[in-house]
């Protein structure tokens, strides 16, 4: 009886010892996998951030620029813009 016992014990023994290795393996495999994930992830992120910035400081440099230009401009509406004659007539017309 003692021979039997101890051939099941060592049975037990090696199939707990072989769960264990094939979940080590999958643990192993699976983190690989999360780290591969995780440097496209990382990846995408840089791209992205890349381009944001890229397309603000070309709209900041073309706000710049639209500023500098329009800085010398007079609004069309602006009383320096209009006729002296219909300045004077509309200054003259009384309130209401």
């Amino acid at each position: 009886m003692t021979v039997s016992n101890s051939n099941e014990a060592k049975a037990r023994a090696e199939a707990n010892f072989k769960r264990k290795e094939e979940k080590a393996r999958e643990s192993s495999k699976a983190w690989a996998d999360y780290q591969v994930q995780y440097r496209g992830v990382d990846e995408k992120i840089a791209r992205l951030r890349a381009l944001r910035l890229a397309k603000e400081a070309a709209e900041a440099d073309a706000k710049g620029k639209k500023e500098a230009q329009g800085n010398n401009k007079v609004s069309p509406r602006s009383r320096w813009n209009r006729d002296p004659r219909k300045i004077l007539s509309l200054d003259l017309q009384p309130h209401e």
